[in-house]
């Protein structure tokens, strides 16, 4: 799953938004005169400081004005603040940006610390979640910093000293800069926007609603039924949707019993399609209590327990009621949440912009143009007829998540799941083993005991996450779902790639040159860090050994993957938009048009290759719901994975490359990249790839 960004009043500075009883009165130029007197305002402080600064005091002022507001002061008001707090010197300069930089990792740091810990119990299993754990959850410490800053003119201070830059500005004159003035830009990003502190609760709330809504949206297997009346699953066995759910798809290819596992699929495809479009009995959802039968959609009170044993059920049918469009309820409270930043965002007035130009770096269209490179390709039904060939049946939609390609799929799941379950029963477990797994990865030992210093895992609620540090003081966690009967493979499966985010968080949090650095570009890049881990999960079992078939059969797994999520993540850019194009949409009307989005995308892109046109599951990702616009970052994240592997396959040091990739820092992508691997980010790299492995294996 996704990496939780550490530095969260960094974030803030960067998305908080309104409500709308304050838009109508925030975006106003304060101080009356501060326009009219900014050019002798300027000419003052050239009078003092020399000829030479008049390009900075001229953009720093605009920089300082554009944000002021009448109830910080008047024009005079504004001319002594900026008397007072410009620095004209070397020195002067030098100080402030060090001080800024150490003070802000320590506002960082213990903010997000103080979230973590609110969070706590939603998000991790320390048994029931009761309603004031979701106030906890919902409630932001960090809500009134960014307010404050501007308040006691902390953030007037940095936009009246160091540049704001457009994106276009990073992307042309960015390799010309040196880590100081990088670090710079990234100090004046944090207060490129100022918005009422008020709408940071409610984003925070909004999004705490929409976490616990996916937490716990698990679906009991062993009582679901067919139409023949079989129970396909073991006793047991919850899924999360949608992560488990998947999982289990790419679980069944393993299966000694294909038919089985065949049938087992075709189930799990039909629970997704019902949660996407909300005809799933709300009574099933998290409930073992109740038999259902997917295909049929009707309910009978369960014959077994949720242990598979039988029981007297009740003679009193449940209520098929299905889920009233709660999953887009829930969908269009989050973007009820974020566009009220837009007024407060000229540069970017969407959130749609501001995932891409401010988050990712990305344009959108440049974005958007990869992924259909990839859904495009004449390589995709090269790859789709190796799957039939090897499958010996054509392909059926939650081929999707075909996982044949994986060096692993000789082993059943049962088996992974049983030798994991061994190997770390509890949380405790996998921690005490970190500093092996790391050192299996080609860390040094003191290196690597230096990594596991800085990690500490801890049992999910959800499918896991990693949640870096925020200052050097603390640790990053690393949290990953642990059943009662140990780690499965899934779990283990997720832990890995979470430790792939916490080794990044950790480099290049510690051992960077600026904390100000901190970070990578862009959620894609330690998503891809964190693939390059997860690849490697087999390995670090002992179950698989890299050779050129197997590498061959990974950039395949890689492909197939990247083909899927590129059209997921069209169908979430095309809600949004919908979302945006039609702000007074109902539930019921958000989700008749993400079917079509879903069904519209399939038809363009898959329909040929899987032989079925309608097919709504490109919009079963819980991401749509609780990470807002987070899913291009994993296409995105495959395709920078791909060229990072390209790059450790050529030195032959995965360690060594992820640790010196790591300290490159939050720069531009193409920047990062370039530095990283020789090239720009492009999908170029990947097809090239396919089509060699294609050669190999054909």
């Amino acid at each position: 799953m996704k990496s939780r960004i550490a530095s969260f009043s960094a974030g803030l500075a960067l998305t908080m938004i309104a409500a709308p009883l304050w838009v109508a009165e925030a975006v106003t130029l304060g101080g009356a005169g501060l326009e009219q007197a900014l050019p002798s305002i300027e000419a003052e402080l050239v009078a003092r400081h020399g000829e030479e600064q008049r390009p900075r005091i001229q953009r720093g002022l605009r920089q300082a004005a554009g944000l002021w507001r009448a109830g910080d002061g008047d024009a005079e008001a504004f001319r002594a603040f900026a008397n007072a707090h410009f620095a004209g010197d070397p020195q002067t300069l030098d100080a402030m940006f060090e001080r800024y930089e150490y003070l802000l990792e320590r506002l960082d740091g213990h903010m997000n610390k103080l979230v973590q810990e609110f969070r706590r119990h939603s998000d991790l299993d320390h048994g029931p979640i009761l309603p004031f754990d979701l106030l906890f959850a919902g409630f932001n410490p960090a809500a009134h910093v960014g307010e404050d800053m501007f308040n006691n003119r902390l953030a007037f201070v940095v936009l009246l000293n160091f540049p704001l830059t457009t994106l276009e500005e990073r992307l042309a004159e960015g390799s010309d800069w040196g880590r100081r003035q990088w670090a710079e830009v990234r100090l004046a990003q944090r207060f490129g926007r100022r918005v009422p502190a008020e709408v940071n609760q409610a984003i925070s709330r909004a999004t705490a609603e929409a976490n616990r809504y996916i937490a716990e949206y698990n679906v009991w297997m062993h009582h679901l039924v067919d139409d023949d009346g079989r129970r396909l699953f073991p006793p047991g066995m919850r899924l999360l949707s949608h992560w488990n759910l998947r999982d289990e798809i790419k679980a069944s290819y393993g299966l000694d019993d294909a038919e089985l596992g065949v049938a087992r699929q075709r189930m799990i495809q039909r629970v997704m399609e019902h949660i996407v479009e909300q005809t799933i009995p709300a009574i099933v959802i998290n409930n073992p209590e109740v038999d259902w039968r997917p295909f049929a959609n009707t309910l009978t009170p369960a014959a077994v327990d949720r242990d598979g044993k039988p029981i007297n059920a009740p003679l009193v049918a449940p209520d098929a009621a299905a889920e009233p469009d709660e999953r887009y309820r829930v969908l269009l409270e989050t973007w009820r949440a974020a566009r009220l930043a837009d007024p407060y965002s000229p540069a970017a007035p969407t959130l749609i912009a501001r995932r891409f130009d401010e988050n990712r770096e990305i344009p959108e269209a440049r974005v958007e143009a990869m992924f259909r490179e990839i859904l495009s390709s004449p390589l995709v039904p090269r790859v789709a007829q190796l799957i039939e060939t090897r499958l010996g049946r054509p392909l059926e939609p939650f081929d999707l998540w075909y996982a044949g390609f994986r060096p692993g799929s000789r082993y059943t799941e049962a088996e992974l799941d049983a030798i994991v379950a061994e190997r770390y029963p509890t949380a405790a477990a996998f921690d005490a083993d970190l500093p092996n797994l790391l050192v299996k990865l080609g860390y040094d030992r003191d290196r690597a005991e230096y990594l596991a210093a800085n990690i500490v895992v801890e049992a999910a609620r959800g499918s896991g996450h990693a949640w870096g540090a925020g200052m050097r003081s603390e640790k990053t966690h690393l949290r990953t779902r642990v059943e009662p009967t140990g780690m499965n493979y899934k779990g283990y499966n997720i832990a890995i790639h979470e430790l792939g985010h916490n080794v990044e968080q950790t480099f290049s949090l510690n051992d960077i040159d600026h904390t100000l650095l901190e970070g990578v570009p862009n959620t894609a890049f330690t998503e891809a860090i964190a693939f390059v881990f997860q690849a490697r999960d087999l390995e670090l079992l002992g179950l698989a050994q890299p050779d050129p078939r197997n590498v061959a059969l990974k950039t395949l797994d890689d492909f197939w993957s990247t083909f899927e999520m590129a059209g997921v993540s069209l169908v979430d850019m095309g809600v949004w938009h919908w979302m945006y194009a039609n702000p007074g949409a109902t539930p019921a009307e958000l989700r008749a048009a993400t079917l079509q989005i879903a069904r519209d995308v399939w038809n363009r892109y898959f329909a040929g290759v899987f032989g079925t046109r309608d097919v709504v599951l490109l919009g079963i990702y819980s991401h749509m719901i609780q990470s807002s616009l987070y899913l291009p970052d994993y296409p995105l994240g495959f395709l920078i994975a791909n060229q990072i592997e390209e790059q450790v396959r050529r030195t032959g040091d995965v360690a060594a490359e992820v640790e010196r990739m790591s300290r490159i820092g939050n720069v531009t992508p193409d920047l990062w990249m370039i530095e990283a691997t020789g090239a720009p980010v492009s999908a170029a790299p990947l097809l090239k790839a396919v089509a060699r492995a294609l050669d190999e294996l054909e």
